[in-house]
């Protein structure tokens, strides 16, 4: 393998470590709340907002980064915004207020939000097209490792060296990762450089237009409202609440409680290829395969809101693989809205669904804490408070799969 062959590796193997770090950041209050609760005495509603400030952060920075991308590139951009997560990270870590937590966390959603849009922009360039469906698949089955990072590893690590430093650690894993990059990364291989042309793509007036187009459409809308509510969901029970309601509300050990996170995002790396199989090859449908997530997904959020004190750990860890498995059918909805809609429309319809993902996790963190605090402002970590929560929850999606079925489904023979 020659130095020009292996360069598209690089390229890869370095932006799936930074996609990597993306999904570290954005699960790693979970476990850690426990010591954040007790050191800074923060409130459900306070521990809510300082975990939803990074997808608020991440979301709306999702609207300026295509035009970065294609103006400024890929490697500048990237580079740029992983030295804010570093400052991000380094903020969290040293900080001893709830205010000075936020900040950190705002500054990581920002820092991480180019993560996943960048790597994918540099595969259209440095791989050919027929790789490009197998390699953006193994970049999300790769970063769902950050989410295992952020169970057990990150409570052994944070015993070990405790929860700042642990932060700080990864600080540094940050910036020798935007060096690497920065140093090895370009925008384009030399041979498309050598040949580049002026940019010749549509201008802001006609993206404008067809947005608005788009946006017209009711498919577009029930879409963009069950990502909204699936990935908040589920992402509020991932990101933050499982870790409470494991250690707080149920007893439970910070390992243990470690190991059930462990355990979803395994089932949530698995399940993604199984629910794209029986999508792609099975039944060759898109609604149906969604309906059955979102159905799953809320018998198994209302299994755990009827879990209190001495539940059996091995039905807990069958309702929390249960989560991560029927969570991973949401991913199909990338594939509905990009299939029910002519194709000059399919990326600016893929990254308003992305939008709606990220905004959906913010409110849900955050909302779910107000709720639970409003309710039950003596006992808010109580299995009462939660199951109040999750049985919410379950609701939310039983309502969005009725108004899923009013989708169409795309005919595909002609796709």
């Amino acid at each position: 393998m020659t130095l020009g062959t292996r360069r598209p590796w690089v390229v890869f193997i370095i932006t799936c470590q930074l996609f990597v770090l993306s999904q570290f950041y954005r699960s790693s209050v979970a476990v850690i709340s426990p010591w954040l609760i007790e050191e800074l005495a923060l409130q459900a509603a306070q521990l809510g907002a300082m975990s939803a400030a990074f997808f608020y952060s991440f979301s709306v920075t999702q609207i300026p980064i295509g035009i970065f991308l294609d103006r400024v590139g890929a490697r500048w951009t990237m580079t740029t915004l992983s030295l804010l997560a570093v400052a991000g990270s380094l903020i969290f870590a040293w900080s001893d207020s709830y205010t000075g937590l936020v900040a950190g966390r705002i500054l990581l959603g920002v820092g991480m939000a180019c993560n996943l849009m960048g790597t994918l922009k540099l595969l259209t360039v440095w791989f050919p097209p027929d790789r490009f469906a197998t390699l953006t698949t193994l970049v999300v089955s790769i970063g769902t490792a950050g989410n295992l990072l952020a169970a057990t590893p990150l409570v052994l690590i944070s015993q070990a060296v405790g929860w700042r430093m642990t932060f700080v650690i990864f600080a540094g894993i940050n910036l020798a990762l935007a060096i690497l990059f920065f140093l090895l990364v370009s925008d384009q291989p030399p041979a498309i450089k050598s040949t580049k042309t002026k940019y010749d793509g549509p201008s802001i007036r006609q993206i404008l237009a067809s947005i608005v187009r788009l946006m017209s459409g009711r498919n577009y809308w029930i879409i963009s409202l069950a990502t909204f509510c699936r990935y908040g969901v589920f992402a509020a029970v991932q990101a933050l609440w499982a870790g409470p309601f494991l250690i707080i509300g149920l007893g439970l050990d910070k390992v243990v409680a470690g190991n059930m996170l462990l355990v979803m995002n395994i089932a949530l790396i698995v399940g993604g290829p199984v629910w794209g199989f029986i999508s792609d090859k099975v039944f060759g449908r898109r609604k149906e395969v969604v309906m059955a997530g979102l159905a799953g997904l809320s018998v198994c959020l209302a299994s755990l809101a009827f879990q209190g004190k001495g539940a059996h750990l091995f039905v807990l860890g069958l309702i929390f693989a249960g989560c991560g498995f029927f969570s991973s059918a949401g991913m199909i909805m990338y594939a509905h809205i990009k299939e029910l809609v002519p194709l000059d429309k399919a990326g600016a319809a893929m990254t308003g669904i992305n939008l709606f993902t990220m905004g959906g996790a913010a409110v849900f963190l955050q909302g779910l804490g107000r709720l639970m605090q409003h309710l039950f402002p003596q006992s808010t970590m109580e299995p009462r408070a939660f199951r109040t929560a999750f049985s919410l929850c379950s609701a939310c999606l039983i309502l969005i799969l009725l108004l899923y079925s009013r989708t169409g489904e795309p005919n595909r023979k002609h796709r």
